[in-house]
This record gives C-alpha cells, structure tokens and sequence, in this order.
C-alpha cells in the first residue's frame, strides 16, 4: 500500500481507503457484521489506515463497527465521519437555510453522539454531509467548527460535496476553515479536475475521492439482467433501462482498454489515484473479496498518459441520483 498526504491536515493516509457506507446495512442488503468486521480488519492488514462513514449510515451501526475494528487494532487508523443534515435531504436543497440543516447545537450533538458510536477521544475529520454556497456567510457552522476543535473533539473539518456540484463549494475553501472535501470523481464524471482540485492543491486542501466505481457501473459486473435484493438502494439507482445502458458504456470501454494491465474496476480506481490533487480514493467494502480486489490496486500505480487521453472519450455526465 501507498500513502499520500491529506492535504494540510498532515495525515500520511492509504491512498485506498476504506468506504463504510455498506457496512452500514441500512440501505445496502445483505452485508451481514461478522463479514464487514473481516473486511475491515483485511484492509487493516493489507495497509489501509483511513475510513470513511458517517453517523447517517444505518443511524450509527457503520460508526460502531468501524469503532470496534479500529479499537482491536495496535496501529495507527484515521476516521472521517460526517454529520448528517438535520431535515434529512440529500443533497443541499437551494432556499432552505442553514439553521435547518446545520444549527450550531445540533453539529455538536451529531459530533457527540459519532464519539460515542466510534468510542474514541477524538474525530480525526468531521465533514458536513451535505452542502450549500447560500450558507457561506452563516455563523453556526464556523462557531461549531472552532468550538470541536477547541474542545479537541474534532482535528480537520471537511465538507462531503454535493452530488455532481464539484464547484460548489470553492468560495468556502477559500474561507481558510475547511482543511479536505469529498467529491465523486470517477471514469465517468471527472469534473472535479476542472476547478477543484486546482483550487485544493493552491490551498492544500486534502482530496477524498468517492464512488470511484460508479457504485457498481464501472466493475462492469452490470447487466440488464443483474436483480438486486429487495431494499437495496441500487435497484433505484439502476432503474428503468439504466442497466443496459452501463453495460453497453462498460462493454465500449473494456473494448478501448484492451491490453491495459487490471480490470475495468482496477483501471477506474487507477484513473482516480492519478490526478495528484486525490489524496484517497473510498471504493464501498463490504467483503473481503472486495477488499483485496481493491487494495491490490495501489501497487500498479497511476494509469499512463496515453490511457489517460482515451478515457476522455468515455466521459458520460449523468444524475442516476436524480431523475436521469
């Protein structure tokens, strides 16, 4: 495993990180505890020390297992968590302020009750689970920042953007109280490159890449006959004929990348721990088998230019989110 640094936090983390979101068994059926507490502790010795989760994730449970396996454990492993928004809305919705969504009492009690599930004396990040530009002159998300700092409860604050809005967000880190964000960026959707992660190297502001596979799109394990478990939040991001069409978007790349080293999956996360703004990259880990496909990746290092240069070909902005 590699390590590259987050940003000014300092923090020396895998550049394969750890995405507890699954493990959460909320929305995604059919991971069970024993399998996710094996998954976490195979990246642990695989040389993954940063996890991602968030006190949204199964209302806790992804935080207390992150919490038990983190604790078993002699070395040195950085959590990032986040605080929910308090109406419940993914993402930031424009014209509702902030004292609905993140009132300075209620970025405490959420940080609170994340120690707790995490049974640690400290949050290494603290993120916003959400985000909008309307709050950016807001009192109670900078008093609570400087409060949990102060408190030594909190060490860096990030703010998991929006989806699909990278540019969302740049005024606020210019604010100099955001030290890294967390931001899609994958094969598919890089947009992020093309404003933020210049302003974070300019401001070195540590980079948190997520959905790297486009939860499951580019694995190229997606067919127009895949069926997901009944509840599994997958089968609406897949709705309708959005099985067919990333399987034939998969097909078409496999096809440029005939004689590339790795997988489809291998060379999407490769494509992410290219840019040299990425600090990490979270591919979801409930398995094992998940995990080793995942780690292994580190080794092979970035895609070359000429790789690079055909996956522009391939971009496809789209919102499965939403109404796409």
């Amino acid at each position: 495993m590699r390590y590259r640094t987050l940003g000014r936090t300092g923090l020396e983390v895998s550049e394969i990180g750890f995405g507890a979101w699954g493990i959460g068994r909320s929305m995604w059926i059919g991971a069970e505890d024993d399998e996710s507490l094996r998954a976490l502790h195979r990246a642990f010795d695989l040389g993954v020390n940063f996890i991602d989760t968030a006190l949204a994730y199964g209302d806790g449970h992804s935080e207390t297992l992150v919490g038990r396996a983190v604790r078993e454990r002699r070395e040195r492993i950085y959590v990032a968590t986040k605080v929910p928004p308090k109406n419940m809305l993914w993402p930031a919705r424009p014209g509702i302020p902030i004292a609905q969504v993140f009132p300075y009492d209620y970025i405490l009690s959420s940080t609170d009750q994340s120690l707790r599930h995490l049974g640690v004396e400290a949050i290494d990040v603290q993120q916003f689970h959400v985000w909008s530009s309307e709050w950016l002159d807001s009192d109670d998300w900078r008093r609570a920042i400087e409060h949990l700092k102060r408190a030594g409860k909190v060490r860096f604050f990030g703010i998991s953007i929006n989806d699909y809005q990278p540019d969302s967000v740049l005024d606020t880190l210019r604010t100099g109280l955001i030290d890294c964000v967390q931001v899609i960026y994958n094969i598919y959707d890089p947009r992020a490159a093309g404003n933020l992660y210049p302003l974070c190297r300019e401001l070195d502001i540590g980079v948190i890449a997520r959905v790297p596979l486009d939860e499951g799109g580019l694995t190229g394990a997606i067919t127009p006959e895949t069926t997901f478990p009944r509840g599994d939040w997958r089968g609406r991001y897949f709705a309708g004929d959005r099985k067919r069409r990333v399987s034939e978007r998969a097909e078409r790349l496999r096809q440029e990348l005939a004689g590339e080293t790795g997988s489809l999956a291998e060379i999407a996360l490769r494509f992410c721990m290219s840019h040299p703004a990425v600090s990490t990259v979270i591919p979801g880990m409930r398995s094992v088998r998940n995990v080793e496909s995942s780690c292994g990746v580190s080794n092979l290092g970035p895609l070359p230019p000429a790789t690079l240069a055909k996956l522009q070909n391939h971009i496809w902005i789209r919102n499965f989110y939403g109404a796409d």
